[in-house]
């Protein structure tokens, strides 16, 4: 049993008959009243993100889990596909159980979090940068970069990235993962 001091980022808990993984938190002490956490929390079996409050001190069944590297392989439209590194077992996964695959290439190394009571893969965290080739953007303006203004990149995933204005096609980007925007141009 946890409680609601234990709480953070990552996070696994049994909540409403479902497994939530903790995506924020915030612990207020407000000036009048008990103290209490705001959370927002993902469920790893169909991706809905639920706001709740914990008041101090609350219980929490937490669900213990297992980390394990796994690189992806390829998506066939219903299912990604990894495979464990150490043994080379196979897994599939659901997009919901994925935090933002748009920006996962085949080969990525990611970091698969198993429920260790049934061997149920629950979630995929992946780095939290990765480095992606623009494919398709509008051509880039020489001098266009004193204002924060920005256009649509595809990159070599299929998802789209706002960047700058003096990206071009065949730069290779830095992407946040877990926001999935822009971070910088990495020079070769």
């Amino acid at each position: 049993m946890a409680t609601t001091s234990d709480i953070r980022n990552g996070l696994c808990i049994r909540y409403n008959n479902d497994i939530y993984k903790i995506i924020e938190f915030l612990h207020v002490k407000p000036g009048k009243g008990p103290a209490f956490v705001r959370t927002k929390m993902k469920s790893v079996t169909n991706g809905k993100v639920l706001d709740n409050t914990f008041s101090a001190g609350h219980k929490l069944e937490d669900v213990r889990v297992e980390t394990h590297k796994f690189q992806f392989l390829y998506n066939d439209g219903e299912y990604y596909h990894f495979m464990n590194t150490e043994d080379y077992s196979q897994i599939q996964l659901r997009e919901s159980a994925l935090d933002n695959p748009g920006l996962m290439k085949e080969g990525e190394i990611v970091t698969v979090i198993i429920n260790a009571e049934d061997n149920m893969p629950l979630s995929v965290e992946m780095p939290a940068s990765v480095v992606l080739l623009v494919t398709a953007t509008e051509p880039g303006v020489k001098g266009n970069t004193a204002t924060n203004a920005t256009k649509p990149a595809t990159v070599e995933t299929g998802a789209i990235v706002n960047v700058p204005l003096f990206i071009n096609e065949g730069d290779k980007i830095k992407v946040e993962t877990e926001k999935g925007t822009y971070k910088e141009r990495v020079k070769e």
